[in-house]
């Protein structure tokens, strides 16, 4: 799988102080995918961060065999976003 970051992904991730390393095994290695909007997907894992869990979520297109990361952000309101299965 070859992973692409768009620029503008690119400065929010540096902005939001999420590492290269923490969006690749998010990618390669979810806790959980969703869907996203426009045939977008949702790449999700929890990452304890400042003896805090966090959610990270990465945003991405599929293009052929390259997922393409539009977006990233971490939130504290994991309940809201990780679907569980009942």
């Amino acid at each position: 799988m070859n992973i692409k970051i768009i620029p503008l992904a690119t400065k929010k991730i540096e902005l939001r102080k999420i590492t290269f390393d923490m969006l690749n095994k998010t990618i390669e290695l979810p806790d959980q995918t969703v869907k996203g909007y426009g045939g977008r997907t949702v790449k999700q894992k929890i990452y304890n961060i400042d003896n805090k869990d966090k959610l990270l979520r990465v945003v991405c297109e599929t293009e052929g065999k390259d997922t393409i990361a539009v977006t990233a952000y971490l939130t504290s309101q994991i309940k809201k976003y990780l679907k569980v299965n009942k």
